[in-house]
């Protein structure tokens, strides 16, 4: 993240990873603890870091139900 005087443009959430998001909230969450903002920005990061974090939150639903469906899955299939 550049400088913390500048509106911070940010990548589409498309364009991330879990990890890469989880990371970019990490971030987020370090800037807006150090309080060095305008209130415009610190809305700005703090916004961005909600849409960060429902994102994450989706991923990981998503990634749990997979796991799910795949045990499921092996539960219903015939051993041999």
């Amino acid at each position: 993240m550049s400088d913390q005087n500048d509106q911070q443009t940010f990548r589409p959430l498309e364009e991330l990873s879990y990890e890469a998001a989880r990371d970019e909230l990490i971030e987020v969450v370090k800037i807006l603890e150090l309080g060095q903002m305008s209130l415009d920005e610190s809305l700005h990061y703090w916004e961005r870091g909600e849409t960060l974090a429902a994102y994450c939150e989706r991923y990981l639903d998503g990634a749990s139900q997979r796991v799910e469906d795949a045990l499921a899955k092996r539960d219903v299939t015939p051993s041999e």
